[in-house]
């Protein structure tokens, strides 16, 4: 891809502007020396402005999602999109979120514009395992971890029972739940149907990918070791 389209599809302005961002001499690559319009370099060698490039496409991104932000592009408040650079807005594609998680839920949450990468994490098939810390309102009864192994457990509202999900007890009122799946509020529903409600909800894993030290409200790009732990 030619560098000027290149640029304007990650968003850093239109064809012109970059042609003429290169002419000025702000795109160089890491030695400093001024790249021109049709100069062949790698995504990860080019500097625009003394900084190196956003991820190129393809990539695939992990935020650590804080509490109060939407994983929405239009509704109103604090959304998850507006933590990273206003320009990836504007990126071509788009990047989207893996799934979703709510306005009261944090932890881990990935973004691509790989569409392939996107729906193999997302299909039902892969049954990617995601871990989540829970506190509840209540202790718990004894009882959940059976209920929920079980693969018979019934949202309010479905016809389709869940499949089975791992819980560990770790105090009388808080607990790691693994799921093989992704519905609509489904941790919050789960513990709904015993009678219990969920206080706080963080997910710290998908697959064998973890957040580590990454604080809330920032990202990074997943090299590629990192991407294989996902599926």
């Amino acid at each position: 891809m030619r560098l000027v389209k290149m640029l304007a599809n990650m968003g850093y302005g239109s064809r012109k502007e970059m042609q003429q961002a290169i002419r000025n001499g702000w795109v160089t690559d890491r030695s400093g020396t001024p790249l021109a319009v049709d100069s062949k370099v790698p995504a990860e060698d080019i500097l625009f402005d003394d900084e190196p490039l956003d991820p190129p496409q393809g990539s695939v991104l992990m935020l650590h999602k804080p509490l109060g932000t939407t994983c929405s592009k239009r509704d109103p408040g604090k959304l998850v999109y507006d933590l990273f650079p206003d320009r990836f807005k504007r990126r071509k594609p788009p990047i989207s979120s893996i799934g979703r998680l709510d306005k009261d839920t944090s932890g881990l949450l990935l973004f691509t514009d790989d569409g392939q990468f996107l729906h193999k994490v997302i299909s039902p098939k892969t049954e990617t395992p995601k871990v989540y810390q829970v506190t509840l309102e209540r202790p718990l009864s004894g009882s959940e971890a059976d209920l929920f192994a079980s693969g018979t457990l019934m949202l309010e509202g479905e016809d389709k029972p869940l499949k089975p999900a791992e819980l560990t007890v770790c105090g009388p009122a808080s607990a790691t739940l693994v799921l093989h799946e992704g519905r609509y509020h489904q941790v919050r529903r789960m513990f709904a149907a015993t009678g219990n409600h969920v206080v706080t909800l963080h997910r710290s894993q998908i697959g064998g990918l973890t957040l580590g030290d990454l604080a809330a409200g920032q990202w990074k790009v997943l090299s590629a070791d990192e991407r294989a732990k996902v599926l």
